[in-house]
């Protein structure tokens, strides 16, 4: 019984960390939220003055009251490309 727990355990942990990937193969990032930069497009301005490469960061509440930060990268055409989130409820820590 303990060994059926313990790999059903391992699974849920092995199936909770699968990254979303393209048709192609290649990984994309996580895909813009309400709330996030780049929903629904790219904003209308560049990004003239900041460094090709640096990143920065957008924190909002999510639609059921969660903490979401999301890490954008400055691309070469001063574009931004969502490269990571996090999501933390209230009262407790991110993932």
């Amino acid at each position: 019984m303990k060994k059926m727990i313990v790999a059903a355990l391992a699974a849920l942990f092995l199936a909770s960390c699968v990254e979303t990937q393209s048709y192609d193969g290649s990984y994309r990032g996580p895909e813009p939220i309400p709330g996030s930069i780049t929903y629904g497009g790219q904003p209308r301005t560049k990004l003239r003055k900041a460094p090709i490469g640096s990143t920065l960061h957008n924190n909002f509440y999510g639609p059921y009251g969660e903490r979401i930060e999301e890490t954008y990268v400055v691309m070469p055409d001063r574009s931004l490309k969502l490269v990571a989130r996090r999501r933390g409820f209230i009262g407790f820590p991110y993932d």
